[in-house]
């Protein structure tokens, strides 16, 4: 089963562009990129230090809220959470991956009528695959039987290895004297749970034998998770040897795992990941292309198949799938130097083919990024003064040089 936790790490919200101070936007990003790290292994309390951080120096960071109302989520901070979460869904204008966080703390809470509200919002377009899942929980508990397993059915198809779904269904049917039934899906359940925590063991012992550095002994230890015909333990093989740097041993797990499951959004960017860090960017363009078909808006993917594309010199579709990247997540640095460089050599080229309208587009793009670096307003300067523009050409002529100038 994978964990919603694990979906969230590659989240990123559409947030406003940050402002105020450059230098304490440096900072608050730095307090950010630990955030993140620290939230990946799981701790969560030390990720929201970093997050409160962060937010103290900019508090319009709203991706930075976002994760920090995350991790005050996973730490049983209901309230604290729930502050965040609704200062988030005024900003986002009720982000779908917000409004899944209010359905489950008001099912937290017992509020069962708020989290069918929330959940049902929901239900044409989940942000979560787990969506529908505690839909049809929230129904369970408060009795409507029918509607609870027509929504704990339709969680099936993208959770099939969740063991809570048969044992919910059982309830169901135990309810309903349908007595063979409720027997057969809590023997599945039981079954299904017994695998989930074989392999979450196995994933332990593997990663602390890899810690260890004995590499033999490790690979026989990990062993136990390399079984031909389940993807869960295949992927959580390869993303521990991933976690620890062994990139060439995480590709085959990764690799089998994505034909046993073609349509798992988290195989296909942890695959497409483990390329992009050997830099087999041509490899990792296919799955981090699916990953972007699967979850359209999560930045991590975007980022990730905008910066492969950039590197194989596709510079064009670099720059789109870049700029969509930097609108999920404004605040990211590494993004926002790659769309600077795509837009820079795209407004390079139009010139040179002298479309000057392109030009001056990819030239503006390239401003919006870094409105304080003279080269681009001296490449500006440039293309208009090729189209006539001679006004246009001294402002920025100007300003290249006004910037160029050390105070």
């Amino acid at each position: 089963m994978i964990s919603v936790f694990t979906m969230l790490l590659i989240l990123a919200l559409p947030c406003p562009r940050p402002q105020g101070d450059p230098g304490g936007q440096t900072d608050a990003q730095a307090h950010v990129g630990k955030g993140y790290e620290l939230e990946k292994d799981d701790r969560y309390s030390s990720a929201a230090a970093e997050f409160e951080a962060a937010l103290g120096l900019d508090p319009k960071l709203t991706g930075a809220r976002y994760q920090l109302a995350v991790c005050y989520f996973a730490l049983g901070r209901s309230r604290d959470a729930r502050r965040e979460f609704k200062r988030l869904r005024r900003e986002t204008r009720d982000d779908p991956s917000v409004v899944y966080f209010f359905g489950r703390l008001d099912l937290l809470e017992h509020d069962l009528d708020g989290a069918i509200h929330e959940f049902q919002s929901l239900a044409a377009k989940p942000p979560f695959p787990d969506t529908p899942y505690y839909l049809g929980s929230a129904y369970l508990d408060k009795g409507d039987l029918e509607d609870a397993e027509k929504w704990l059915k339709r969680a099936l198809p993208s959770n099939p290895r969740d063991f809570r779904i048969p044992d919910h269904l059982a309830r169901i049917y135990q309810r309903q004297g349908h007595t063979a039934e409720a027997d057969q899906e809590y023997a599945l359940s039981a079954k299904l749970r017994e695998n989930y925590n074989d392999a979450a063991q196995a994933g332990v012992n593997c990663s602390a034998a890899l810690e260890k550095g004995e590499t033999e002994v490790a690979r026989d230890v990990c062993a136990k998770l390399d079984q031909p015909d389940d993807p869960d333990r295949l992927t959580a093989l390869g993303m521990i040897y991933g976690r620890h740097q062994h990139y060439e041993e995480a590709v085959e797990p990764l690799r089998r795992a994505a034909a046993l499951d073609p349509n798992s959004y988290e195989i296909e960017h942890n695959l497409g990941l483990t390329y992009f860090r050997l830099r087999r960017y041509r490899e990792a363009r296919g799955p981090l292309g699916r990953a972007v078909a699967l979850r359209p808006n999560f930045f991590d993917s975007n980022a990730l198949l905008g910066a492969t594309l950039f590197a194989l010199q596709q510079d064009l579709q670099a720059y789109s799938v870049l700029a969509h990247a930097h609108g999920l997540n404004p605040e990211d640095a590494d993004t926002r130097e790659l769309l600077f460089k795509a837009a820079s050599i795209l407004g390079a080229k139009s010139r040179a083919e002298k479309s000057y309208a392109e030009a001056i587009k990819y030239l503006k793009a390239a401003e919006e990024m870094k409105p304080q670096d003279p080269q681009v307003h001296a490449r500006l300067a440039v293309v208009y003064a090729e189209t006539g523009d001679r006004r246009q050409a001294e402002m920025e002529k100007r300003t290249a040089e006004r910037l160029a100038t050390p105070p």
